[in-house]
Parts: structure tokens; C-alpha cells; sequence
């Protein structure tokens, strides 16, 4: 059976040992498949604490305290494979204390016109486990305000709030959707099966979206969703279906789609196609920077910004 190895080689150099140097090479055993990234850092620091047992009392060189050894690794090992963690006393002045960190991915890079949301009960959130900055931006995280808007009421520097929200996103803590309007489109994406598939997903979504004290079922809200068509806007889904939405609250429910992938905003892009140096700001106008993008770097409304498109001759606007 194929196995991989990873080792931590350690050379303490000292005139007292037979060779004038001692080598141990502290290594882990797992199968050939795993991703050994995690484990890393766990037998680099197993090797740094032997080293200082050895410095200190001369551990590992030592006959009767290497005895001692193999139940020590054989304990670290089996606490290490049941619970991830370990906190192992060796002596009156040294404990070995390991921790198995899960690797994840690198977040997204945070927009000033991103919107964060917690994934959890912002009531279990223990603002004493993070810096000061997250501190004092977490009362202004309501899953409605964007970054900049975030950054201006909480008085923190805008790369700031960034850098703390990217944060809080690695740790999955928080997801990021769009900025909600009622102007906006959006349509429904394939993962909306898992609404008529997934139990749990159902009760989930009910509890969400349901206004204060109401509780719908989920045929209104799938009704609800497979509404939401390009072309039909928020304010048109709540013309339309007005008795659906006496229970759901339309915020909630376009917010709970975005974070669980049931559905998608559909963004404008304003392209020039003549240049015109009339057209401002025109570098903004490539069809790379979206309505929300350019409304949060130039200070206009949504309102304004399509007037002055419609008006502008030498714009198109493309959905996607």
C-alpha cells in the first residue's frame, strides 16, 4: 500500500555527543492520497519542541528519558487523529500543545461595493476573538451595507474594513452578495432544484425569509424565486406577487438565494463603442466595471447614472 512520508530532519551540533552532533528526524506516515499541507507546520513544531527537551535536560539523548518517547508520539498521534488537537505534558516546565489547522482557500479580494453577510448567528459571534478593527466595524454588518458604506459610518479607513472583512470571509465567518435594490435583476440558477430536493435546505430557507413572527411555506417562496426572470426587476416581483410576499420579507429572501447559489444578479455594464472623451468617467466604461462599481467610485445614484447613460449616445449597456 502506498504511503507518503513527511519528516522534519534536526542536527543539535555539541562537542558532548559521540559525533559532536545529534540527528533525529521526526516524521509522520500517511497515505499516499492526503494533502499534507496541514500537517506541515504540526511536525516542524513537534521537532522544535524536542530540540528544546534536548537543549534544555537532554531528552532525546538521554537512555531513561527516551524511554519515554514512543508513548508520548503514540499519545500525541491517536489525540491528534480523534480530535485534531492535543495538550500533552512532559515535564514540570514543558508541554507540547498541537493543533491540526484546517487549510482553506484564499478569499475573494473584497470591493467596496460588496456586501457582507454572516453565515451564522451574529448573536454567537464573540467579538473579544478578533482585533480591534473587526470590532468596531461588526455592528455595522447587517448583510445591507456595503464596504464603503460600512467604512464611512464606522469611521475606519476603507483598506481596512477591507482587510478585516477578507478576514472574516477566510474563516467563513461572513459570505459577500451584492447591494440590494429594487431596481435590481436577478434569475434563478440550476442549484434552485436543491430547494425541492434538500429537506434541510427547505426548513433553512422558511426560517429565513419569513417575516417576524410569520412563517410561509415553500411553495411560495420556489414561486417566489422562479419569478425573479431577466427582464423583472425586485419591484415588479413584489407587484406580481403581492399574497406570496404578506410572509416573506423580499430582502431576506433575495439575500438567503444569492448566499446559497439559488439564484444570480444580473449587472450592467455600460461599454463606449465611440470615443468621446464627453462620455465621463470614460475609463469606466469598458465593460469590465459594473452600475455598482461606478456608482461606488463616482458618488452617483443608480437614477442618475442611467439618466446620464440613456442621454449619452456613444454608451450601450450589456446584462450578464
Amino acid at each position: 500500500m502506498e504511503k507518503k512520508l513527511i519528516g522534519c530532519p534536526v542536527c543539535i551540533e555539541h562537542k558532548k555527543y559521540s559525533r559532536n552532533a545529534l540527528l533525529f528526524n521526526l516524521g509522520l506516515v500517511c497515505d499516499a492520497r492526503t494533502k499534507t499541507c496541514a500537517l506541515e507546520p504540526i511536525v516542524k513544531k513537534l521537532s522544535g519542541y524536542l530540540t528544546t527537551l534536548e537543549l534544555e535536560s537532554g531528552f532525546i539523548s538521554n537512555e531513561e528519558s527516551k524511554q519515554k518517547l514512543l508513548p508520548i508520539l503514540s499519545t500525541l498521534l491517536e489525540e491528534l487523529n480523534v480530535t485534531g488537537a492535543c495538550t500533552l505534558p512532559i515535564d514540570d516546565s514543558n508541554t507540547i500543545h498541537l493543533k491540526l489547522i484546517e487549510q482553506r482557500k484564499d478569499p475573494l479580494v473584497v470591493q467596496e461595493y460588496d456586501v457582507p453577510v454572516f453565515t451564522k448567528n451574529k448573536d454567537h459571534f464573540i467579538k473579544s476573538q478578533w482585533d480591534l478593527t473587526t470590532q468596531q466595524i461588526l455592528p455595522f454588518v447587517d448583510g445591507y451595507r456595503h464596504i464603503q458604506k460600512i467604512s464611512a459610518e464606522a469611521d475606519v479607513e476603507l483598506n481596512l474594513v477591507r482587510i478585516a472583512v477578507q478576514n472574516l470571509l477566510y474563516y467563513e465567518v461572513v459570505t459577500l452578495v451584492s447591494i440590494f435594490q429594487y431596481s435590481n435583476v436577478y434569475c434563478t440558477t440550476p442549484k434552485v432544484q436543491n430547494l425541492i430536493d434538500k429537506k434541510c435546505l427547505q426548513e433553512e430557507c422558511i426560517h429565513y425569509v419569513s417575516k417576524l413572527g410569520q412563517r410561509t411555506n415553500l411553495r411560495d417562496v420556489f414561486q417566489l424565486y422562479c419569478g425573479l426572470t431577466p427582464g423583472t426587476t425586485v419591484r415588479d416581483l413584489c407587484s406580481r406577487y403581492s399574497h406570496q410576499l404578506q410572509r416573506v420579507d423580499e430582502r431576506k429572501l433575495i439575500q438567503f438565494g444569492l448566499m446559497k447559489g439559488l439564484i444570480r444578479r444580473l449587472q450592467k455594464y455600460p461599454v463606449k463603442v465611440v470615443r468621446d472623451e464627453r462620455s465621463r468617467p470614460p475609463r469606466l466604461y469598458t465593460g469590465c466595471h459594473s452600475y455598482d462599481e461606478i456608482c461606488c467610485k463616482t458618488g452617483m445614484s443608480y437614477k442618475e447614472l442611467d439618466e446620464r447613460l440613456e442621454n449619452d449616445p456613444n454608451i450601450v449597456v450589456c446584462w450578464k
